[in-house]
């Protein structure tokens, strides 16, 4: 019996599906962790870093 080719692409994009949630899901804890005063100077120094970069 051969296996079903579109069973497991479908699986794989399933699998896939939740591990791009998983993250996601981590990134967000990670962002709602920073207080107002940490984004507020993590905006200031990456503002700074661009302007830097400019010609």
């Amino acid at each position: 019996m051969q296996p079903n080719w579109w069973k497991l692409l479908g699986l794989a994009g399933v699998v896939s599906v939740v591990a791009t949630g998983a993250v996601a899901a981590r990134n967000e804890r990670k962002r709602r962790a920073y207080t107002p005063d940490e984004v507020r100077d993590r905006l200031h120094q990456r503002h700074a870093r661009a302007t830097a970069q400019r010609p």
